[in-house]
Formats: structure tokens, C-alpha cells, sequence
């Protein structure tokens, strides 16, 4: 199966080694040289945004649904130039709506496509540890599924095309969520006289457990390290994302509405270029200003 990865940043530079670690035979492509330069540093042939060999399966990692867009319909123009019977494949965080277009486009055209988003970062890329939620044809997944095990701990078909790009929206706005409900949860644990840590191996041996309090507060936000590969703009544009998901479906959502006016809320303080777990700051910092647990005497 030959493989051509475009968009070689974090994510999709990490999904092109492991594939090529794999034994797969994989091009690798990007507009921006120093992409390029990196992963031909550590092993992987790469190629000119534009050129396009033919190949199996494109596989796209793009910071949106504009550049998934650009990619499919003009530059390069899978389109045009892509061999029919080849499968797309987006990995990227993608408009539901774009996506649906675009699928029936590709099909038309006579390629096939998955809408194939991700979870866990780059170094679930680097090590093909990643949750993959995918949209399209269960033939498309039986064709591509080696490449599929090779990326991935776990994939999950969740229905037609477009399909895995919504529920990736839903699995960010959970996060999105969780991120400030855990932190105001150990906030307020802390105010109150319990570690952090101590709180969250509470939280995480009952139901208020999730993702966010078994990997982000540890690895990235109680360390300092916060460097896990995902930015704060990501994550605010993800939110927008689902919010106009909602609102095309006719529902209004108060609490997703509310987390995204949250995220938004204060962009001078936090940049787009913040790692995404930097939304916990002020909400940790509270716990420690302005006061001690307090104690009363019974009278």
C-alpha cells in the first residue's frame, strides 16, 4: 500500500513514521519547507506540495477545513489527479457540513473517502497509540484497515461520512468541558485543605473521573510541562465548530454555549498559541489567593 501524508506537522509528521516504521511505503508533503525538512531528517522521503504521485490512499492532517478544501478541490486537487479507486483519508478536526460536500464530491469523482479524526495527540502518533473515530464506507475501512491498525489503539466506525467529524466535536467540547469543571473541582478541594493530587486519586477512583483528570492534570498541568501538542486556538476553533454543529441541527445548547464563551473569554491572557491546558490557570490560581481553609468553633 503506498501512502502519501499530507500536512507534516506534529500529528501528521508522527502518523507518516509510524507508517513507514510499519513497512508501509509513505510520501510525506507540506507547504512549509522546515515540515518537510524535519521528518526528512529522521527518515521519510518527501516531496513538493506540488507534486502528486500516485497513490493508495491520501492521507490528510490539516489544521482546517479550508486547507482539507484546498487539498481536495484546487492545490494539488486530489479531484482531479488522484487515481480513481484511491482513498482520502482526513484525520483533521473538520466542519461536518464541509465534510459531507466534499465526500460526495470525492465518491463522484470515483475515489473513496473516510473522514478518520484523532485522539492523542503526537505522541500517540509517534508511538500508533491513537483513538480514530471514522466516517464513510465499511468497504473503505475493510481496504485501509492495516493502515488503520498501524496508526491506532482503537478505531471506532461511527457511521457514514461526516459522521466521525461530528463526534470528534463532541469528544473536544467534552474536554473542553472537562478542563473547567475539574479544575474549579480541585480548586475548590484545595481551598479547602486537600492536595491536588490527593483530589484528583479521589476523582479518578469515582464517576467524576475522566481523560482530563487521569492524563492532563498529571502529565501536563500539575507537572508544568504543558506541552502536549495542542493549542489553545485548536481547541477554541473545534468549540465554534460544534456550536455551529448545534445551531444547524436546530438545537440550542446552553452549556456548550457557555464553554465556548469561556474559552473565549479572555484571548489577550491566553493566546491562541497557549498549549490547550493553559485554560486551567486562572481557575487553579484562585485556589491559593485570597484566603485558607477555614475552621469555626461550634457554639
Amino acid at each position: 500500500m503506498k501512502i502519501v501524508v499530507i500536512g507534516l506537522g506534529h500529528m501528521g509528521g508522527n502518523m507518516a513514521l509510524t507508517l513507514h516504521a510499519a513497512g508501509f511505503t509513505v510520501l510525506g508533503t507540506d507547504v512549509a519547507e522546515s515540515a518537510r525538512h524535519n521528518v526528512a531528517s529522521r527518515g521519510l522521503t518527501v516531496i513538493s506540495p506540488e507534486v502528486l504521485p500516485d497513490a493508495d490512499v491520501y492521507l490528510l492532517s490539516l489544521p482546517t477545513s479550508a486547507h482539507v478544501r484546498e487539498v481536495v478541490e484546487s492545490s494539488p486537487g486530489l479531484l482531479q489527479h488522484a487515481s480513481a479507486g484511491s482513498v482520502i483519508i482526513d484525520t483533521s478536526t473538520s466542519d461536518p457540513v464541509v465534510t459531507r460536500e466534499l465526500a460526495r464530491k470525492v465518491v463522484e469523482a470515483g475515489l473513496e473517502w473516510l473522514d478518520a479524526p484523532v485522539s492523542g495527540g503526537p505522541a500517540g502518533a509517534a508511538a500508533g497509540s491513537l483513538g480514530m473515530l471514522l466516517g464513510g464506507e465499511t468497504a473503505t475501512i475493510e481496504r485501509v484497515e492495516p493502515m488503520l491498525k498501524a496508526m491506532s489503539a482503537r478505531y471506532t466506525h461511527v457511521g457514514a461520512a461526516g459522521s466521525g467529524h461530528v463526534v470528534k466535536l463532541a469528544n473536544n467540547y467534552l474536554c473542553a468541558a472537562h478542563l473547567l469543571t475539574t479544575a474549579e473541582a480541585v480548586a475548590l478541594a484545595q481551598r479547602a485543605g486537600v492536595a491536588p493530587e490527593a483530589c484528583l486519586a479521589g476523582l479518578n477512583s469515582g464517576s467524576g473521573r475522566s481523560a482530563v483528570s487521569e492524563v492532563n492534570f498529571s502529565r501536563w498541568i500539575l507537572s508544568g510541562a504543558f506541552d502536549s501538542g495542542f493549542t489553545t486556538g485548536l481547541m477554541r476553533k473545534d468549540l465554534r465548530l460544534a456550536r455551529d454543529a448545534a445551531i444547524d441541527q436546530g438545537l440550542s445548547l446552553d452549556l456548550l454555549n457557555s464553554v465556548v464563551e469561556k474559552w473565549h473569554a479572555d484571548s489577550g491572557a491566553l493566546p491562541d498559541g497557549a498549549d490547550f491546558n493553559h485554560i486551567t490557570d486562572a481557575i487553579l490560581g484562585r485556589a491559593s489567593a485570597n484566603g485558607s481553609p477555614s475552621s469555626q468553633e461550634d457554639t
